[in-house]
């Protein structure tokens, strides 16, 4: 892993010291300040400050089309993803519409699968749709680049429904939207809505609370009568945290009220039955949780096998039929990770043999595209997720998929903007490029196996072009050191209940330590004794083998670790640097 700088975060004094009037216990203050809170109204994380779906273009005309639709009793088929978000935005659209009045036998849905169809509204999926005898078609968290797709199904006689968050699709400049009846997207041109950053599920939940406004103004139900569906936002949160999107203010509110709900037990039943798979309690829910423990279970169906298993274990209301789908994921999970880890050890020797073979040796080149014959195309993504991190580059991992083609997935760094990156490839290489699509820091594309060499050029090109050495240094934001006193069970616990993620990162302090004993466990561990404000401190750096130097600056998050009943409070080290380095 590339060595990272360890940078303090800037602390505001007026906004941590107005947190603090308003009765923000101190060091969240510091924290909530650092990451850009300036007043405790942007902590009330209550429904009624949830930005409401007026600004939001579509909604309205996507509650009309439902409504109506609703109302004539037409067959609506949901078009899903097959990940996480998808799944829960598919979840969210089934729900939402039968507790709005659709009935239930008028309501399917379709999922790709991934190494057949591809993403998206593709024709294939179109007609594979058909067969449910559908007359409105709504996609979830996909779409918005489906202009082959659209055309297909309006060709067939079906209305088409565009929800989804992902950037459109561009012809050189200019942004080309599919011709679809409505088109909810809060990226695309001329949208106001308050928050870029919904997840695909988000922007479903939005288009039920615009249904539920039209239908009540149709009178056919008040206020007081209407449907709560609050009781959807455990899914909302779930898709939210595991597709990694900014949590801004808003998507705050929608993944707290979510995790509320969890700890009070007010889940789906297929939630509760993932929770209990994974070994987690539901009662102390966190981010955590969700974006580790329950996201990958969910993602492992659409990886390596039908994402149809998600979908039904999010939309049964069995419990039983709930624990059996939740064991089949838990069980899918074990294999990605076995799958995984042999991609990622072959994908390591090709990245070592890479960096012999760069102007400097041993060092990267800007930018990474791997490629081995055997990988799964299911697990591209989490490989190139662990190499990115390693080296701190924007990498692509390809695989060989049923149609012959390369399928890439990748991930970037901060100041590499993914999908632009691609259109640059595009645009100078007209037909390299089969399709392509993504945000800024996750994106894939297709291309022939014998045009591969030229894309890692292409792409190398870009990134030589785009980024300099301080932004292919990695780079942590420390919230500096921390107090003694706050080396409690009751503080880390605190910290665990707040909503941290993308844009939000969870807390990680920095302070001077002694090592008083280091030794490996699991011979890839590596367990500390440091001496830290005069008392001794338990530490474990995960994946970390090499021994340490008696006087460091450990980078760490809180943890408790449990035995025996027992609490005890651990630092968990994301990296060190000598005493002599600089913060």
């Amino acid at each position: 892993m590339s060595t990272p700088t360890i940078t303090l975060r800037d602390v505001p004094p007026r906004a941590a010291w107005a947190l603090e009037q308003a009765g923000v216990h101190p060091l969240l203050a510091r924290l909530f300040a650092a990451r850009g809170v300036r007043t405790s109204d942007e902590l009330d994380d209550g429904l009624a400050r949830l930005l409401v779906p007026d600004e939001l273009r579509g909604a309205a005309a996507a509650a009309v089309l439902l409504a109506d639709a609703i109302g004539a009793g037409q067959r609506i088929c949901v078009v899903a993803d097959y990940d996480c978000d998808g799944a829960t935005a598919c979840a969210v659209a089934l729900r939402g519409l039968a507790m709005l009045g659709a009935a239930r036998d008028t309501l399917s849905y379709v999922v790709p699968d991934r190494a057949v169809h591809g993403y998206g509204l593709t024709p294939a999926i179109v007609d594979l749709a058909l067969q449910k005898t559908p007359q409105l078609l709504l996609t979830v968290d996909n779409g918005i680049a489906s202009l082959a797709g659209v055309a297909h199904a309006r060709a067939m006689g079906l209305a088409v429904l565009v929800t989804d968050h992902h950037l459109p699709a561009r012809v050189g400049d200019e942004v080309v939207l599919p011709e679809a009846q409505v088109i909810v997207n809060p990226n695309q041109p001329g949208c106001g809505f308050g928050s870029k950053n919904l997840a695909g599920v988000g922007v479903m939940f939005y288009v039920l609370l615009a249904l539920r406004g039209e239908l009540r103004q149709r009178g056919v139900f008040s206020a007081a009568t209407q449907p709560r569906l609050d009781a959807l936002l455990d899914l909302v949160a779930l898709g939210t945290v595991a597709d990694v999107v900014k949590l801004d203010a808003n998507n705050r509110r929608l993944v707290a009220q979510g995790l509320k709900r969890i700890r009070a037990g007010k889940m789906q039943p297929g939630v509760a039955a993932l929770f209990s798979a994974a070994g987690r309690d539901p009662r102390r829910a966190s981010g955590f949780d969700i974006g580790f423990a329950l996201g990958p279970r969910i993602n492992a169906a659409g990886r390596l096998s039908d994402m149809t298993l998600g979908i039904e274990c999010l939309c049964t209301d069995d419990a039983a039929r709930a624990a059996e789908l939740a064991q089949s994921l838990d069980a899918i999970n074990r294999e990605r990770r076995d799958v995984e880890a042999g991609m990622r050890e072959q994908a390591e020797l090709l990245l070592e043999m890479l960096m012999q073979n760069t102007e400097k040796a041993g060092e990267p080149p800007p930018a990474l595209a791997i490629f081995d014959p055997d990988f799964h195309e299911g697990v591209v993504g989490i490989v190139a997720s662990r190499l990115k991190d390693r080296v701190h580059r924007p990498t692509f991992v390809f695989a060989l998929g049923q149609d012959g083609l390369l399928k890439g997935s990748g991930r970037s760094i901060a100041g590499f903007h993914l999908r632009d990156a691609l259109d640059l490839v595009s645009k100078r290489h007209p037909a390299l490029l089969k399709k392509f699509g993504g945000h800024a820091m996750a994106a894939g594309c297709t291309l022939a196996e014998e045009d591969f060499d030229t894309f890692d050029e292409a792409l190398q090109r870009v990134a030589r072009e785009w980024l300099d050495a301080s932004t292919l240094q990695r780079k942590l934001l420390s919230d500096g050191p921390l107090g003694g006193e706050y080396f409690t069970p009751e503080t880390v616990h605190s910290l665990d209940a707040q909503v941290w993620g993308q844009a939000f990162e969870p807390p990680l302090f920095s302070d001077s330590v002694e090592v008083v004993s280091q030794r490996l466990v699991g011979e890839r561990h590596l367990k500390l004794s440091v001496r830290h404000a005069g008392a001794l401190r338990e530490a474990i750096w995960f994946g970390h083998s090499e021994p340490l130097p008696a006087q460091v600056t450990l980078a760490y998050r809180l943890s408790v670790d449990e035995y025996n009943g027992r609490q005890r409070v651990q630092m968990v080290v994301e990296a060190c640097r000598p005493e002599d380095g600089m913060l």
